[in-house]
């Protein structure tokens, strides 16, 4: 049994599932793959992602604004917390900070950073966690969290690709780390190191599909059914087996995310 924690089912181009939507599910079933979060990063979309949690019983979603969306609905407090009290809606986000293709003298950042502590709010008064997302960002990332204390609701740092050294700082906030495609790929040392040392119960995987396709179908389309290929790679370098590493992924997301 595995969980893709983290996917985007609604950017997914359904002409390499000869445009039917439930191939893309039944090619995760037949993976094994037994339960996802369809992951909203604007509010326009959030009723498209919302819709495919209604129809499949093992689908759930989440409400946020990515942080490089830029000419979208900006979010307030109130109307993720009315959205997150939507049926299927387990969490607040994607948020969090990238100043990946920012130069030091480019645009002022703090319209990111206030939508990033807007997202905490919500998830504060919600009491539903938060999936974080931080690229080039490290310092204000771990900064605002802990501002903002957001350990009462903690949360994931999805897709990490980060040190060891904020992967800790990061569990020492009460996150878990989830693991995308990124950790197969053979120039991600320090993030295959990560792996290793994170402790087994705060552990996710994900696919962040369409995108990072793990090895061996990097360079294609990604899809929840190759969450398998993270699996294995994470088995492979803590001396585990397949098996326990989808159980216990499986159990963390249960626990993380409140699902019974």
């Amino acid at each position: 049994m595995l969980t893709d924690s983290h996917c985007h089912l609604d950017k997914i181009k359904l002409d390499l599932f000869d445009n039917n939507f439930d191939n893309i599910i039944s090619s995760a079933t037949e993976a094994d793959v037994s339960r996802l979060l369809c992951v909203c990063i604007d509010l326009e979309r959030f009723d498209d992602v919302h819709q495919i949690a209604q129809k499949y019983p093992h689908i759930y979603c989440s409400v946020g604004v990515h942080p490089t969306s830029e000419g979208v609905k900006e979010p307030t407090v109130d109307d993720l917390i009315h959205l997150a009290k939507s049926d299927r809606v387990i969490a607040i986000g994607e948020t969090g900070l990238d100043y990946f293709r920012i130069s030091d003298d480019d645009k002022d950042m703090e319209w990111q950073r206030d939508r990033f502590r807007i997202h905490i709010h919500a998830a504060k008064e919600t009491k539903k966690p938060l999936i974080i997302h931080t690229r080039s960002a490290k310092e204000d990332t771990l900064k605002i969290l802990s501002e903002e204390k957001a350990s009462s609701v903690g949360g994931v740092m999805h897709c990490f690709a980060e040190d060891w050294e904020m992967a800790q700082k990061s569990l020492d906030l009460n996150f878990y780390i989830s693991f995308s495609g990124i950790v197969t790929f053979n120039s991600a040392k320090e993030l295959q190191f990560v792996a290793q040392q994170v402790p087994e119960d705060r552990i996710l995987i994900e696919t962040d599909s369409p995108w990072l396709a793990p090895v061996p179908k990097r360079g294609k389309s990604n899809q929840p059914a190759y969450v398998k290929y993270v699996a294995e790679k994470i088995a492979d370098l803590r001396g585990d087996s397949y098996e326990h590493i989808a159980k216990i992924s499986s159990e963390n997301f249960e626990r993380l995310f409140n699902i019974t």
